[in-house]
């Protein structure tokens, strides 16, 4: 029976096989690595994952799909909207049951860290990946499926239209780039936007920083991007007391991620109790 795409999903099922086949390439998986897929759909990209791998944990949120892809003897299911996901958990039951059948995670090619995949729903893709970074740690890489747009604010310069909020939240602890372009016509139902595949690299020594500050220095610094930086961020900082140097007047795409980062450091350094 032909499973109907759920519009309260998002779902848009990957049928072109070129596509597939590239987007395999581009995550080049190896038998053994501990790799989660979200949202498997009807399994499209997920068999040539899994014939690469030797086995795969896909998280499933619809029930009917998540009934097929019990079937498949070599998926883990967890039937669970990814959002309630814990990775870090999920990651240790993983090298629970590899020492179990005495396999050495050290010498696995991830270091026994999980490389995430998917095609994520359009419509929370953003939260996704802002769950997703309260877990990196325990993540190798992530290469996802998103609406081009996304992937061109998350890969974003400084003094361009598309740098934003979220090109500084995930660059500075990502190195990112989009790897192939994915037209509409390569889905059922088609989506109204184009698609692409984007690698997200952790940094292996990323700066030491307290998230929930940059999170609210960039959404202040955000929240009026035609207006010079004094008019927003500057009435913060002076709620902050912040007596350092920092430049206002530019605009909040002027900002390079490192003086983002340079920034929540010197107001940390400043007044400890922000933590």
């Amino acid at each position: 029976m032909k499973h109907i795409a759920r519009k309260r999903f998002g779902q848009h099922f990957l049928t072109d096989a070129a596509i597939i086949d590239g987007i395999v390439d581009g995550i080049h998986p190896l038998a053994g690595q501990w790799m989660v897929e979200i949202g498997p759909g009807l399994a499209a990209l997920t068999q040539p994952l899994v014939e690469r791998l030797g086995h795969l944990t896909v998280i499933e949120l619809d029930r009917d799909l998540a009934v097929r892809l019990r079937e498949h003897p070599h998926l883990t299911v967890i039937e669970s909207d990814v959002l309630k996901v814990d990775f870090k958990a999920l990651r240790a039951t993983l090298d629970a049951e590899s020492r179990s059948t005495t396999s050495d995670p050290k010498t696995t090619p991830t270091g026994g860290k999980l490389r995430v995949v998917g095609n994520l729903p359009y419509n929370i893709s953003t939260p996704i990946l802002f769950h997703l970074l309260d877990h990196v740690d325990v993540i190798a890489d992530q290469h996802f499926m998103l609406q081009k747009e996304v992937i061109d604010r998350m890969v974003a310069s400084p003094c361009t239209s598309d740098y934003s909020r979220l090109s500084v939240m995930l660059q500075w602890r990502y190195a990112m780039e989009n790897i192939l372009f994915v037209p509409p016509s390569s889905f059922d139902p088609p989506p109204r936007v184009d698609s692409a595949i984007v690698r997200m690299l952790p940094l292996s020594a990323p700066p030491n920083l307290d998230v929930k500050t940059l999170s609210t220095l960039v959404q202040v610094a955000f929240s009026q991007r035609r207006k010079i930086l004094r008019n927003t961020l500057g009435r913060w900082l002076d709620e902050q007391a912040f007596s350092g140097h920092f430049d206002l007047q530019r605009r909040a795409e002027e900002v390079p991620v490192a003086e983002y980062v340079q920034l929540v450091q010197s107001l940390t350094i400043a007044d400890p109790t922000t933590l």
